[in-house]
């Protein structure tokens, strides 16, 4: 089976892969394109490949917060197997791209057959649970200048580049600050010689320092997902 560009999916056994994978669609998913809503049931789940999707709760008000990312090492819609048909957050499309469209009955029927499968999603998720907990604790206790660095860490992560593509106005959206908030931030960041800045494009210079800005919270969910990845390799290597 050919690889594809999505980590978990290459995990997955041989014997899975011949299973699931002619139920994959490749889509286009554009920025800022809404995959689901809160309390929507979900018919799909999706492997990002170079796109980054992020899960945001929203209150009666419309304001939002991100709780997480997901890029090409993840999928989008675990509540498929974790007992529930929908979710309270709402799944938004944070860096344009491509990711895999499954139909969830698949991968559910694969979840409750596989336990080597079973074993891997539910590490994944153990993975991004981390990753919702510590960002909770970063927006209650951090500065919107390390929560900046955080988020943008977290997001090259799961690029192949230093390039990001994002207005200060979804930052702030993602962040549940002020975009006065980001824009001041963000503005600290290019007078260090760490970032720069123009018209929705952010490019990453000096990424050792952009660490040295952020919070303890990015190398705990780092630390948590190079586990998880260390899990896949060997995985996928047995």
């Amino acid at each position: 089976m050919d690889k594809v560009k999505n980590r978990l999916l290459n995990a997955f056994a041989l014997d899975v892969q011949d299973r699931i994978f002619p139920h994959l669609k490749l889509i286009e998913l554009p920025l800022g394109k809404v995959i689901y809503e809160a309390s929507e049931k979900l018919d799909y789940v999706y492997f990002p490949t170079d796109s980054i999707i992020s899960l945001l709760y929203v209150m009666v008000d419309g304001s939002s917060a991100e709780i997480s990312v997901i890029g090409n090492e993840g999928l989008v819609g675990i509540a498929v197997f974790m007992g529930g048909e929908s979710t309270p957050s709402r799944a938004v499309v944070q860096s344009a791209g491509w990711a895999y469209r499954m139909p969830a009955v698949e991968l559910r029927k694969e979840f409750n057959s596989q336990v080597d499968m079973r074993t891997l999603l539910l590490r994944y998720t153990q993975s991004l649970i981390t990753q919702m907990a510590q960002t909770a604790v970063c927006n209650r206790h951090h500065s919107i200048d390390q929560q900046l660095c955080r988020w943008l860490l977290l997001s090259l992560d799961r690029l192949a580049g230093r390039n990001l593509t994002m207005t200060q106005e979804l930052i702030a959206n993602m962040l549940g600050v002020r975009r006065e908030g980001v824009t001041e931030a963000a503005g600290k960041l290019q007078k260090l010689g760490i970032i720069t800045y123009k018209r929705g494009h952010i490019h990453v210079i000096d990424r050792p320092r952009l660490e040295e800005q952020s919070c303890e919270c990015y190398k705990v969910v780092k630390t948590e997902t190079d586990r998880l990845e260390s899990y896949m390799q060997s995985n996928a290597n047995a």
